[in-house]
């Protein structure tokens, strides 16, 4: 064999030992407001869902995925891996001291970048110290339009639209891009769908969106045809708009050694109809019940997870930021208590460590409303800090509390671990956290 031959052997090779040892590409899509109920994969009938339900086809399902029953709440929890009970502060803020997976992937070579709603506070320089290098988000630094005619932040700079533009189709257009400049090295891209959050307004595939009016569309405005109709129309563009992401994956040769993580961020916006076959089920977003924090959850991983599994383990949104460490090959921060597990080992058809229960501190704090709703459930029960105890298996609504002091057998077995977790969280609220606020927020949220 030639010297030259040997020689072009050994560039190739050496290639190929480099592409081998590069880290993944990881990719988390958030979509707003979205139930499991709407989801053809997981059995929903009223919208068409091609590209999640082949991603679900071709990579693992799960059916037992948690978030909080409202955006912020999760979003808290996903980035940090820490309950609420950890370091929730109150709608819309995050804590300035929290640490982010993006903070923890950035050290270890990955190029960062959020795209989507932020919701997390208005300091300028809040992406940046979370640990994203670069970000295109909607209400960051203001709350403008984020659907016809939006108003975004891209890379701090505040920019507006005139013409019709769609504020979905122009997140999309940075996340695309994004991958495009990176796709030589590393990348986690965190895009945090604006869709399908109410108002529920025309989309571009939607008959008549450049006459459409917003204000028809706003949560009391408009008839109930028009606005399920445009949800219909909002759902099928969330698919379409991952089918753009998974394209361009495809097209740069990235798909193989790129995760894909697909999810809800709570349930679908309050008292929206969608079929399950025969079923009707009505959004819960808000709620602290099944149908106010179901939600869908698709992993897809050519090159190193199974085809068409479905897995039925509990899944919480504390468990996204140690599976990404995990699959990232880095190693948790020692000195902070997470909450979550990673799921890497179901993805690879290993048993792992399965949750038992999932434990939810759920506090919003809107309009001065402090109160706290404690609990945590399995598949069949649930259990209340305040005492009321529910059998899912036959009263997934929780109109029945059943008295924890007549239970006998797998029930009051099942309470009693319950209990358990509960305790497992009673002084785990810092009280930096429990200090009256500074006069001047008081202030701020008076006017």
């Amino acid at each position: 064999m030639s010297l030259l031959r040997l020689t072009a052997l050994f560039v190739v090779s050496a290639a190929l030992a480099g592409a081998a040892e590069r880290k993944p590409n990881l990719v988390l899509i958030m979509a707003d407001d979205l139930g499991y109920e709407t989801i053809g994969a997981d059995g929903g009938t009223s919208y068409r869902t091609p590209v999640l339900d082949r991603l679900a086809a071709t990579g693992v399902r799960f059916d037992q995925c948690y978030a909080q029953p409202l955006c912020t709440p999760t979003r808290v929890q996903l980035m940090t891996g820490l309950s609420n009970a950890r370091n929730y502060i109150d709608f819309g803020n995050m804590d300035r001291d929290a640490v982010t997976f993006a903070n923890l992937l950035k050290p270890a070579g990955y190029a960062t970048c959020m795209v989507g709603k932020w919701q997390l506070g208005q300091e300028p320089t809040l992406p940046k110290k979370f640990g994203f290098d670069e970000h295109c988000l909607w209400w960051f630094l203001r709350r403008a339009e984020r659907y016809k005619n939006p108003g975004l932040e891209i890379n701090g700079v505040s920019k507006d639209w005139t013409n019709n533009e769609y504020g979905p189709d122009l997140l999309s257009d940075y996340a695309l891009d994004f991958i495009q400049r990176k796709k030589d090295e590393p990348f986690f891209l965190y895009y945090a769908m604006t869709l399908t959050h109410d108002p529920y307004e025309a989309t571009p595939d939607s008959p008549g969106y450049a006459r459409a009016d917003r204000k028809a569309a706003k949560r009391n405005g408009g008839s109930d045809k028009v606005r399920f109709r445009n949800f219909h129309d909002m759902v099928e563009y969330t698919d379409k708009l991952v089918g753009k992401v998974v394209a361009r994956l495809e097209a740069l040769g990235l798909r193989e050694n790129t995760l894909v993580i697909f999810l809800g961020d709570n349930g679908t916006g309050r008292g929206t109809p969608s079929q399950m076959g025969d079923r009707l089920v009505l959004g819960g977003k808000g709620m602290p019940k099944d149908r106010g924090m179901h939600v869908p959850m698709i992993v897809n991983w050519p090159g190193a997870i199974g085809s068409g599994r479905v897995v039925n383990d509990l899944v919480d949104t504390t468990d996204f930021l140690p599976t990404l460490l995990d699959v990232a090959h880095v190693p948790l921060p020692q000195d902070i208590p997470f909450d979550g597990r990673s799921f890497l080992p179901q993805l690879r058809g290993e048993r792992g460590q399965p949750r038992e229960w999932i434990y939810s501190w759920y506090s919003p704090r809107q309009n001065n409303n402090k109160t706290i709703t404690e609990f945590a459930f399995n598949r069949d029960f649930k259990l209340y800090r305040t005492g009321q105890f529910y059998d899912l298996r036959t009263d997934r609504e929780e109109e029945h509390a059943l008295k924890v002091s007549e239970l006998s057998g797998e029930t009051a077995a099942a309470a009693a671990q319950l209990q358990r977790a509960l305790d497992r969280y009673k002084d785990a609220r810092p009280a930096r956290l429990e200090e009256p606020e500074p006069a001047a927020k008081k202030k701020r949220k008076q006017k």
